[in-house]
């Protein structure tokens, strides 16, 4: 047995030895069952061992361990709550990062379905998917967008892996590169900041109003915005098991961010899987002096303007004469509160005189694993539980950092929420396109 989360050591993917782990960790999390809130992968593991008199981990058949592993969605949330984590125990336990463990054992030894596999590959191909679907919005929305449920989106379901129950992201006409390239650049007198947008998957190819909102409130502020040529930061392959296309991924996104940094910026992120990934995930996969300097110099969108209004010399307009909330519910994501930076887009948001009540509730999205077809019976419920908590909560509005939790919003309650970026973008008078 071998305490790892490296995915460089020569015993990272070996089945017995991972199972062994497996064995260990599961027995000290039954033991503690401090984590049983957070998702079904905890009850589901003390159920088991439940079931047996001398309540031994080791008893667990592969299957039953494996089925501990599906259901984690990674949402990181054991981890930040667990006293016994690598930096704090000698039982150095970091259960999300064994579950992709796990995930990378069954995928390299061919133990994943075929269809599962087969899902992935349309999941992690998002430049692909995104850039192709841009070009023809109109036809690949009637698919994309259809009615949950419908026989269009049924068929494509078959085809694809795609849940056909949960509402999906439409595409836009036009990519948010596009858009950066042809806007009228601001002139800016005071400069109080130099960044690199990277807009992520979610934002370049869908979600693109996110993306305009970030650039136009930055600039409005004194920050001067360039765009990333990094592409998806690749957690769609990480999540599914598939090492070697993420690191692969990384790999070339480090060197690319890197040299961005080198010329004197520094990087914002508007989705906060994408950030986690850019922050943690190229440290323990890619590794060495350049995915260090991307992760020191990466910040959510929220937290780099929370450091511009506060650091010595520098601060936010605070100057807001358009429309203004009373009252704001905030969805704090997952894996924004995985990065531990604090509520930055609650304090963000707070500037323009709203008050904003938090709701910690997970989407049961996270990254995507909620939109895979097999994950339904579990996803879905934790989105009905999710947008009760929203509605309990009242507010004018409802604002969230992730977009994917956001259209989790929309299928639920039917109202669309606005990124906290969108919400002081509308504070300022800027209006939408």
């Amino acid at each position: 047995m071998t305490i790892t989360y490296d995915p460089k050591h020569p015993k990272y993917l070996d089945e017995a030895d991972v199972r062994a782990e497996l064995t260990r960790v599961y027995d000290l999390c039954h033991g503690c069952r401090l984590c049983f809130k957070f998702c079904t992968s905890f009850p589901t593991l003390f159920e088991m061992i439940d079931q047996h008199d001398d309540q031994d981990a080791g008893r667990l058949t592969p299957a039953q361990q494996d089925q501990v592993v599906d259901e984690c969605f990674q949402c990181k949330l054991c981890y930040v709550n667990c006293p016994y984590i690598p930096e704090l125990h000698e039982w150095a336990l970091d259960f999300p990062r064994l579950m992709l463990r796990a995930d990378a054992m069954r995928h390299a030894t061919k133990q994943k379905s075929v269809r599962a596999r087969a899902t992935t590959q349309v999941l992690g191909r998002t430049d692909l998917m995104g850039a192709a679907a841009t070009l023809t919005a109109p036809v690949a929305n009637k698919v994309v967008s259809g009615e949950p449920g419908s026989f269009l989106r049924n068929v494509a379901s078959k085809v694809t892996g795609v849940s056909a129950v949960r509402l999906l992201p439409p595409y836009a006409k036009q990519r948010f590169s596009t858009w950066f390239a042809k806007r009228v650049k601001p002139a800016i007198t005071k400069r109080q900041g130099r960044v690199t947008v990277f807009p992520t998957c979610l934002v370049e190819y869908q979600d693109t109003q996110v993306g305009k909102d970030l650039v136009r409130v930055y600039e409005r502020n004194g920050i001067e915005c360039e765009l990333s040529g990094a592409g998806c930061c690749g957690a769609p392959w990480l999540h599914s098991g598939d090492v070697k296309h993420f690191t692969k991924i990384a790999e070339k996104n480090v060197k690319v961010l890197a040299d961005e940094v080198r010329r004197g910026t520094d990087i914002v992120v508007p989705e906060p899987t994408c950030g986690y990934v850019l922050k943690k995930d190229y440290l323990d996969y890619v590794g060495g002096p350049d995915a260090e300097l991307v992760a020191a110099h990466t910040y959510d969108a929220a937290e780099y303007l929370m450091k511009v209004h506060k650091d010595e010399g520098t601060e936010l307009d605070t100057e807001f004469t358009g429309d203004v909330h009373a009252a704001i519910t905030y969805h704090a994501p997952c894996h924004l509160r995985a990065q531990n930076i604090g509520f930055k887009s609650r304090d963000l948001m707070k500037l323009t005189g709203a008050k904003v009540k938090v709701v910690q509730q997970c989407s049961g999205i996270d990254g995507m694993w909620g939109l895979r077809a097999e994950n339904e019976q579990i996803s879905v419920p934790i989105a009905k539980k999710f947008a009760a908590e929203l509605e309990r909560a009242g507010g004018d509005i409802v604002a969230g950092d992730c977009s994917l939790a956001n259209v989790a919003i929309t299928e639920q309650t039917g109202t669309a929420p606005q990124h906290p970026l969108s919400v002081v973008a509308r504070a300022y008078g800027i209006p939408t396109d």
